[in-house]
């Protein structure tokens, strides 16, 4: 198990470097294959020593080695964040063939909340694949959770277009959508998942207006985070949370 953790500590440390790559170009609409990684300030293409995730930006301290511009510390904290949680998928879930869902899962959960925590918003050009490929992992190797799956997605969405029609402002369609892709990965263990984040967003917006005052309810909160971070509970411990549930209230 622990080769298998590492294994995939390295596996998430490149993926967080693409995921790095998706967080700053598809807000701009600019392709993710080509061309290749370069410096935002100089253009000048990265060569393969200097694109090693989270080692080349400590030991370039932070810096382009051509030019010199500051390079955002988002980059080494996104590739570091992927590695410990895809690390830590694979130490609670163990490694099966459910990791074909989790990983990617939890790759989409980091670029999302990365993109909307910077532009404010949740593309569909990442949320419409991520569905695709939940339900195609599914019918794969899912097939008799898929009812369960479709039901739990289609709720999800349901109740948080429900929520954004009530309160509109407070909550976008990406957000909707983003809550119907969490359910088709998790199935039942969404409603944990949109426990949490309803919970965190409450206790973070409670913090922002203490700090700031009533007139900061007027600020948005970008709400994608709080999703995921209940997706992520949910994918690290989601039956733990519906025994949990089943044995205190049902």
């Amino acid at each position: 198990m622990a080769a298998w953790v590492i294994l995939a500590g390295v596996l998430g440390a490149a993926v967080g470097s693409f995921l790095n790559v998706v967080v700053h170009r598809v807000p701009a609409g600019e392709s993710i294959v080509s061309p290749g990684s370069k410096c935002p300030g100089c253009d000048t293409p990265l060569a393969l020593y200097d694109n090693v995730p989270v080692l080349s930006w400590l030991v370039l301290r932070g810096r382009c080695r051509h030019c010199g511009q500051r390079i955002s510390a988002r980059y080494p904290l996104l590739e570091a964040l992927t590695a410990a949680l895809f690390a830590a998928v694979v130490l609670v879930r163990g490694a099966d063939a459910d990791l074909a869902a989790e990983l990617p899962f939890v790759a989409v959960l980091i670029a999302v909340s990365a993109i909307d925590i910077e532009h404010r918003i949740l593309p569909n050009s990442i949320l419409l694949p991520a569905a695709v490929w939940g339900l195609g992992v599914a019918v794969a190797l899912r097939l008799d959770e898929l009812p369960e799956l479709l039901i739990a997605g289609g709720g999800a969405f349901a109740a948080m277009l429900v929520v954004a029609l009530i309160q509109p402002g407070g909550m976008g369609m990406g957000d909707v959508k983003l809550a119907g892709v969490i359910g088709l990965y998790l199935g039942l263990a969404v409603l944990g998942a949109l426990l949490i984040a309803f919970l965190a967003g409450a206790v973070v917006g409670v913090a922002i207006v203490a700090r700031r005052g009533m007139s900061a309810r007027k600020e948005g909160v970008p709400f994608g985070p709080f999703l995921a971070l209940g997706a992520l509970v949910g994918v690290l411990a989601g039956d733990e949370l519906i025994e949990l549930y089943s044995d205190s209230f049902l």
